[in-house]
């Protein structure tokens, strides 16, 4: 439990501190794509829903065994951005430099199965 506990809550804290700058990065982000200014609540909509799974998995590390259904999604939001990119790359529509950007999260992925199955649930939860 404390391998999961130190797994949720570095992912947590990574996410945060890597997340939290594209509020005032806009202008970097639109240098190769369209500028998120066209499409703002995409942009900052996904970047909100990005920080509260942060959240999560900081809820998850504080009691893994009690948050251990939770980690099947964290797990979901892990690989499903990670195959968001792999298939855009895929399609020649984002650049090599952008997909990478899927490695960290695919390491945290990992780290979250390895938790996962680490973890013993609960007794008398399913």
């Amino acid at each position: 439990m404390r391998f999961a506990r130190i797994v949720f809550v570095v992912g947590g804290i990574w996410g945060i501190v890597v997340l939290t700058p594209f509020y005032w990065l806009v202008d970097v982000t639109g240098r190769r794509y369209d500028p998120p200014a066209a499409y703002p609540h995409f942009f900052y909509g996904f970047i909100a829903v990005a920080l509260v799974w942060q959240i999560a998995f900081l809820v998850i590390g504080s009691n893994p065994a009690r948050f251990r259904a939770l980690m099947i999604p964290a797990i979901l939001e892990k690989f499903g951005y990670v195959a968001t990119l792999g298939v855009l790359f895929g399609q020649r529509r984002i650049a090599f430099v952008d997909a990478v950007a899927a490695v960290p999260d695919g390491l945290l992925g990992l780290l979250f199965i390895l938790a996962f199955v680490k973890t013993r649930a609960r007794p008398g939860s399913r």
